[in-house]
């Protein structure tokens, strides 16, 4: 069962939500860019690297519903964490910042936390973040404890999980409701709607999409390897929570989603050189910076469909570029060799 935009808007209007990303956010056309690509296809990109706090990112239009639902718990701490270099653990502290809440992040002691504090990690204790890294062994159980000790001293801790990710997805149906209404203006539609693929922000564009009866196609980017069909699962049960929440009928199918691991290179986290080419790309081409781990994958792969023919001559591209250019400069090792990056000293 199809319905309408109206529709989905009031199902949106009708969660709560704290004003913490800055909406819409912008769509820019990407001439140069298309034109270096090929010129045969038509790329526009949906700047939720701008949404607002601590250099923006896709979590921040997430937190405005999951962090109204910490709020209606009475919650006065969250706590959450990743990788050291989590966009998304620097959001949920500048987000706190924000609402006058506490912020515990636990994220692990990994690659990048052990070159030092740079990057993300900077910026989570330049928020005023607690920052635990763990070094092996179980993270949420950390999070739990984390949990226990916040409620000895008064407060009530809120564990960024579950419910959480579901409103963060429905969040996303919200910017696929932008996307169309931007493309609309300039009388246009979308032919592909193209992330790296999480979990959350995948399943909301393609629950709008299903939802709209739209032809568009989105594909999803994988950061990480693993089996296809669970990943796909996994987008597909966050997207159905999501859908249950906003009290739409329609429900996604794994088998219907798009969501590849091709272009991830070695591991997550681990640059590649077409991820490092498609930065260089972008930024010089429409002055558009992509992070290392997600974005600039997910564009490697857009790039490698557009010119194989997989995304077809004539079609209208949006990429969702979701954030994290802080992690830039925690790997500017890897940048300034594949750059050549050389130092020109002159005299004056």
């Amino acid at each position: 069962m199809t319905v309408s935009r109206d529709t989905l808007r009031a199902a949106l209007n009708r969660l709560p939500r704290v004003k913490l990303a800055d909406l819409p956010t912008p769509l820019h056309d990407c001439p140069r860019f298309s034109e270096a690509v090929g010129g045969k296809v038509r790329v526009l990109i949906k700047r939720d690297d701008m949404t607002g706090v601590a250099f923006g990112g896709n979590k921040t239009r997430k937190f405005d519903f999951a962090l109204a639902d910490a709020k209606a718990q009475g919650a006065t701490a969250v706590i959450t964490g990743a990788a050291s270099q989590s966009n998304h653990a620097r959001q949920a502290a500048a987000a706190a910042a924000r609402l006058g809440m506490k912020c515990v992040l636990v994220n692990r002691h990994d690659h990048r936390s052990q070159m030092g504090i740079q990057g993300n990690q900077l910026l989570d204790y330049i928020l005023g973040a607690d920052v635990h890294l763990v070094e092996s062994g179980d993270q949420n159980g950390v999070k739990e404890r984390a949990a226990e000790e916040l409620r000895k001293q008064g407060e009530v801790p809120y564990i960024i999980a579950g419910r959480a990710t579901a409103l963060g997805a429905a969040a996303y149906v919200g910017c696929a409701l932008e996307v169309l209404d931007q493309m609309d203006a300039i009388e246009e539609r979308p032919d592909f709607l193209c992330v790296a693929s999480g979990h959350g922000t995948h399943a909301g564009l393609a629950l709008a999409i299903k939802a709209l009866g739209l032809k568009t196609r989105v594909q999803g980017y994988s950061p990480g390897r693993g089996d296809e069909g669970r990943r796909k699962e996994g987008v597909a049960a966050v997207g159905n929570e999501a859908a249950e929440i906003l009290q739409l009928d329609v429900r996604l199918k794994a088998e219907e989603l798009e969501n590849t691991d091709a272009y991830v290179g070695e591991n997550y986290g681990i640059v590649t050189q077409a991820g490092l080419d498609a930065i260089h790309l972008l930024a010089r081409t429409e002055g558009i910076l992509l992070d290392p781990v997600y974005t600039s994958k997910a564009v490697s792969g857009v790039i490698d469909r557009i010119r194989k023919g997989e995304i077809p001559a004539g079609s209208t591209v949006v990429y969702v570029h979701t954030g994290g250019t802080p992690a830039l400069f925690a790997y500017a090792p890897e940048l300034i060799a594949h750059g050549d990056y050389r130092q020109k000293i002159v005299k004056g």
